[in-house]
């Protein structure tokens, strides 16, 4: 089958609100994340031209949903990857949540479903279903959250899901819903993104192996007569020269040792995510085999778990790695660099210029019952009065 090469790069960044420094592995050249500091970043992603932000989940993050709702009053352009977590939210709660922030942000929410692959971390958040369980709830509620945000009254008896009469009262400034990105490298995955999604994400794994994943998603995609769009997660060390970069990706694991690298791998071998083991096998946790394909190096995911892969070298190089993935059908590029604030900086100065990026633009206006919610009190809390407006003379 033949696979859409986008003429445009949609260029994201990062907030690391897991923490952020100069170096992996250790507190020399940590820097506090807190709240101002994570403006700053948003505030320059949006300023530099970045269409948007990802925001990661989980145990070791502070809360996507706070921290974007903290942060889209400070911004103007820029759009939030927000996640969403089948199973620790129900699909009504999360509609209302998404259309609450749509609005309050004027259309510049994005939704990332997450179905969360590390056993251990899920029992702690009371979440006790197996790697199938989870995506079959995953598939339950990405149907029931679309049906819900796009207006329609929800009334559903899954095997793990079960709706009676779900509705929103205030619609969401994105229609019929915000965008909806998805990561899975299992066959669980791979079939809900060709039956649900709008971009289906992969980590950053060589070129050859990330354009078998597409073309199999798009082929299902295909089947179930949809099109997709497709994304890539990766971080980047670019410097004005190949050494340089070479340097400062060696720099950047300096005072990792090989105590963390073994307790990092247990605990990622512990997890049933498919891609978090794709993500290991690259390095298999050893130092001397860290670039697995051309100037895409693997250090970071010696400790971090997730995107494990940098692409490294001087901008010409980087930037004719990233049309290499372009030309296998990847649009969407969300990307990071410690320290996240100065490396956003530099990779929009250095790279920008030699890529074709799409344009940065905002939603259209909505009407104010979108944007300021509902005009008068809700009658017995389940339906809006209706609009009584006199035409001025």
């Amino acid at each position: 089958m033949t696979i859409a090469v986008p003429s445009s790069a949609k260029l994201f960044w990062f907030l690391p609100t897991h923490g952020d420094g100069r170096y992996l592995g250790t507190s020399l050249g940590a820097r506090r994340v807190d709240l101002p500091y994570l403006r700053q970043v948003a505030q320059a992603a949006d300023h530099l031209g970045y269409r948007g932000v990802l925001l990661p989940t989980g145990r070791s993050c502070e809360d996507s949903w706070v921290i974007a709702s903290a942060l889209v009053g400070h911004t103007e352009r820029l759009n939030f990857l927000v996640a969403v977590r089948p199973g620790l939210q129900s699909p009504t709660a999360a509609a209302r949540m998404t259309a609450t922030l749509d609005r309050i942000s004027g259309g510049r929410l994005l939704i990332n479903i997450v179905t969360g692959g590390n056993p251990v971390e899920n029992k702690g958040d009371g979440l006790y279903l197996d790697h199938a369980a989870r995506y079959e709830l995953t598939s339950e509620f990405i149907v029931l959250f679309k049906r819900l945000l796009a207006g329609e009254h929800v009334t559903f008896a899954g095997k793990h899901l079960q709706l009676d009469d779900g509705h929103l009262l205030f619609p969401p400034v994105q229609q019929p819903h915000p965008a909806l990105y998805f990561g899975g490298s299992s066959d669980h995955g791979t079939e809900i993104a060709a039956a649900t999604v709008d971009t289906y994400l992969t980590w950053g794994e060589p070129p050859a192996q990330v354009g078998d994943k597409i073309r199999r998603v798009a082929e299902r995609a295909q089947r179930l007569g949809r099109e997709l769009r497709f994304g890539i997660r990766l971080h980047v060390i670019v410097r004005e020269t190949n050494a340089l970069a070479w340097a400062a990706a060696d720099a950047l694991i300096q005072h990792v040792t090989d105590a963390d690298i073994a307790r990092a791998q247990a605990t990622f071998a512990q997890m049933d995510s498919v891609g978090q083991r794709r993500m290991s096998e690259l390095h298999r946790g050893r130092r001397d085999q860290l670039e697995v394909s051309p100037n895409l190096w693997a250090g970071v995911g010696l400790v971090r778990g997730g995107a494990g892969t940098s692409l490294v070298g001087d901008p010409e190089t980087v930037a004719a790695r990233i049309r290499e993935y372009m030309a296998l059908g990847i649009e969407t590029f969300i990307l990071s660099g410690y320290p996240h604030l100065e490396e956003a900086y530099r990779f929009a100065d250095l790279v920008f210029p030699l890529l074709p990026r799409a344009a940065v633009d905002r939603a259209a206006p909505a009407a104010p019952t979108a944007t300021g919610g509902v005009l008068g009190e809700a009658i017995a809390a389940d339906y809006l009065p209706a609009p009584a407006y006199a035409a001025t003379p």
